[in-house]
């Protein structure tokens, strides 16, 4: 039986939330908005990833605790329609896996929540004490078309015929060529190049059914 695979994104797509803002946003109003400033110029497309990945987490420096807590909040804020939309995609025969530039540790409690088990973020590192001791810098998508390489190699691992992205951001959509289909989601940001470059745009997770199959 051919194997289909829906990769999805997390923040501003299976969350309202982004969550490295979030983290930013207990730093103060000056460290919310720097942070809030990289996260949109790499999520519109004007700035390569890695130009901000770094500098982002320096500016923070998130606890071990903060992102327990950063944890809970994806899934307090979890797109209202994902667990109906996804447990239908997967009656009709589709793999799912997250894809995403945010942090592990936090995304985990939401892919459990969601029925998940495969995620493919960027895993934060911590001292004894709980505090910040950097990223690990071999995971794909801490780079631009990183998500790129993670469709790659998901579809030959699962053998998939189709592969399905749907995310909100550019790198979402830099992955055309590697996906058969990017679907762009605008519930919390309608980010222009996204809806004009995207093979379909939803609003809502329980539009995705039927544009499956």
């Amino acid at each position: 039986m051919a194997t289909k695979l829906l990769l999805l994104d997390c923040d501003s797509t299976l969350s309202s939330i982004e969550g490295v803002d979030e983290l930013g946003r207990l730093r103060g109003p000056e460290a919310f908005k720097a942070v809030e400033d990289m996260t949109n110029a790499a999520m519109d497309g004007g700035t390569p990833m890695e130009a901000v990945f770094a500098k982002r987490l320096d500016l923070i420096k998130p606890t071990k605790a903060e992102l327990e807590s950063l944890g809970a909040r994806y899934v307090a804020t979890v797109e209202p329609t994902a667990r109906t939309a996804l447990d239908a995609v997967r009656v009709a025969g589709w793999k799912i896996a997250i894809v995403s530039g945010g942090f592990t540790q936090a995304i985990l409690p939401l892919a459990a929540f969601l029925g998940i088990d495969r995620v493919e973020a960027v895993t934060l590192r911590f001292g004894p004490d709980g505090a910040y001791a950097g990223f690990d810098e071999t995971c794909p998508t801490c780079r631009s078309r990183g998500k790129n390489a993670v469709a790659r190699r998901l579809r030959q691992e699962y053998g998939a015929t189709t592969v399905v992205m749907v995310g909100d951001g550019a790198s979402d959509l830099e992955v055309k060529g590697d996906a058969d289909r990017v679907i762009g989601f605008g519930r919390y940001a309608v980010r222009p190049k996204v809806k004009a470059g995207a093979d379909a745009f939803i609003t809502s997770l329980d539009q995705l059914p039927g544009l499956l199959g």
